[in-house]
């Protein structure tokens, strides 16, 4: 005799397994952009150096990893930020934020690192020339190419650091969800036929 599959946990079972495998698309998804978005700044460190923007972009058109030349007409704060000098000796750089005219968006300058957190330096702005890099609180920076008085150069993140989750650490979190899914298929339908088993041995 056939039995009649549990309609409710039939249901939630599916459900999940729907969820979970949804989840792994999206890994794939997200797997596709970034690797798509790694291309672009890797393709940007090659292009002609270009003016800090007049206008802050849209977070979608940050010109991460271009080349750049930028006025900073004087500094109006200044923060320190764990990095690595030009040698890859981990410590400190001074990230300098600049005025750079009177309704300018304004501009974040890696003026350059040393071992002391506390470090400063005499800069009182300029021109400054450099590469652009991501900035956790300005969206993004201009690491100079020439360190400030009183500090070394610093080394700019690589296209392949800047992300937290590499392509293949999105196919990795996808593979995990698309197991899970597996697992939980394989588990319910272990559970049935021991309930039909069990059922069936019953007089």
């Amino acid at each position: 005799m056939i039995r009649k599959v549990p309609l409710i946990p039939t249901i939630l079972v599916a459900l999940a397994v729907a969820a979970m495998i949804g989840l792994g698309v999206w890994q794939l998804q997200r797997a596709g952009w970034k690797q798509r978005l790694l291309a672009t700044y890797a393709k940007a460190e090659s292009q002609p150096p270009i003016t800090w923007p007049s206008v802050w972009p849209k977070p979608s058109q940050l010109p991460l990893f271009r080349h750049a030349t930028g006025n900073c007409l004087r500094p109006v704060a200044s923060r320190a930020a764990a990095g690595e000098s030009l040698g890859g000796e981990p410590g400190y750089v001074l990230i300098v934020d600049c005025a750079t005219g009177a309704e300018g968006p304004g501009m974040s300058v890696e003026i350059g690192w040393s071992k002391n957190p506390n470090a400063r330096s005499p800069w009182r702005g300029g021109l400054v020339s450099g590469i652009i890099v991501p900035d956790r609180r300005s969206q993004m920076r201009l690491v100079a190419a020439t360190p400030a008085p009183g500090l070394e150069a610093s080394k700019p993140p690589s296209v392949e650091t800047v992300s937290a989750v590499t392509p293949a650490g999105h196919k990795g979190y996808a593979a995990t969800w698309f197991a899970f899914a597996l697992i939980a298929l394989v588990i319910y339908v272990l559970a049935l036929r021991r309930r039909n088993e069990s059922g069936a041995s019953k007089p």
